[in-house]
């Protein structure tokens, strides 16, 4: 896969989309359980990170077309099934002559790519609006694998996210490799409340600056 921007349809794989220009780096980028890369958040979010010099790949997993094609809502498949299709998209758009692959998504495609850098290893991982619990069980941690990871690992995540939230996660250590950026109010979809004085887009142009300050401070 070339450097070139664009987008294409990838056989056996589906769609791919890359926006900018890779100043920062290349981060390949996977959707949530709910909505694909058309979402308002994901569009914003690849906008934002062009414009700070990181290159985004986006994708689509295979569920997600399925759901396109037949106008109506599925369920995700098993997360090992989604961390073998990114597998196949890694093979697919790495290349040594381009900058090294970044991998990351929003929610259910972060944690995808967080059990693919644990089984598989990574240059480094970009998790927005991690999912480190079910919504009201915040003793169900999806921390098991962390231990594993070895790579630079940056967290995303509005303070009032359902999915693990600043005071839920305050007891819990992480590893050395990973940091946490915490967006003030923002919840699961980093929109935060009137009262804050701030909007979405705001968050977002946040996020994109962070993760491009820390793709870059491990260059």
């Amino acid at each position: 896969m070339s450097g070139d921007r664009g987008g294409w349809l990838v056989e056996g794989l589906g769609p791919l989309e890359v926006r900018g220009e890779a100043r920062v780096g290349r981060l390949l980028i996977a959707h949530g359980a709910g909505a694909g890369q058309d979402s308002a958040l994901m569009v914003a979010l690849r906008q934002a990170l062009a414009e700070e010099g990181v290159q985004t790949l986006a994708i689509e997993f295979g569920y997600m077309q399925r759901m396109r094609r037949e106008a109506r809502r599925r369920p995700p498949p098993r997360i090992d099934h989604l961390v073998d299709e990114l597998a196949h998209w890694c093979d697919t758009v790495s290349h040594p002559a381009l900058a090294p692959l970044w991998l990351g998504g929003k929610s259910m495609g972060g944690r995808a790519a967080s059990l693919f850098a644990a089984r598989d290893q990574a240059v480094g991982l970009v998790l927005c609006g991690y999912p480190f619990h079910p919504p009201r069980r915040p003793e169900s941690l999806r921390l098991a694998h962390w231990p594993l990871l070895a790579c630079p690992t940056l967290v995303v995540q509005g303070s009032r996210d359902p999915f693990g939230t600043r005071e839920e996660l305050a007891g819990h250590a992480l590893p050395e490799v990973a940091r946490v950026h915490w967006l003030e109010d923002g919840d699961h979809d980093w929109k935060p409340r009137r009262a804050s004085r701030r909007d979405q887009g705001q968050l977002i142009a946040e996020a994109a600056g962070v993760i491009a300050a820390f793709m870059a401070e491990q260059a």
